[in-house]
């Protein structure tokens, strides 16, 4: 099993990323490819998900990002590739918070998550989530980190 993966962004497409390590290049599915710049040598944490027809990496730029994917994943109906959306389109700590007060709707705003999954989520998280970040909702910093992913420049 791989806990991370240091090497230098090759290439960053709408899913995913190509991380090169020592010269292999490893594509690396994530929830947010725009996090990462071609060329800047960085670690990226990751999970490696093995089925019988598939292996694929799934990655994340903070060690809390994957803890609560690992997390999300342990749900049962909920895999890998519907977690990773939730990941891309919510913070950790709006999940965290959305899970534990039992918010169904923020849950349900997510890709293919309906009320059942959203209910299956809550029942078997609540008060369980653990992460390594401490959990501090910024609302600038959201807001920052979302034009970027957008594609805007830092002009700052």
């Amino acid at each position: 099993m791989y806990s991370y993966i240091y090497g230098k962004i090759e290439s960053v497409e709408s899913s995913h990323i190509v991380v090169d390590n020592n010269g292999i290049g490893y594509l690396v599915y994530v929830p947010n490819p725009y996090a990462f710049k071609e060329g800047e040598m960085t670690k990226v944490y990751v999970y490696q998900h093995i089925r019988e027809d598939e292996m694929s990496f799934f990655g994340f730029k903070t060690l809390g990002e994957k803890e609560l994917f690992l997390q999300l994943i342990n749900v049962k109906g909920l895999g890998p590739r519907m977690a990773l959306p939730i990941l891309a389109m919510g913070s950790i700590g709006g999940i965290v918070d959305a899970i534990n007060r039992e918010n169904l709707l923020y849950l349900k705003k997510f890709p293919k998550i309906g009320d059942k999954l959203a209910k299956q989520i809550v029942l078997d998280l609540k008060g369980k989530i653990q992460t390594s970040e401490t959990v501090v909702v910024n609302e600038t910093d959201e807001v920052y980190e979302a034009l970027i992913a957008l594609g805007y420049k830092d002009k700052g």
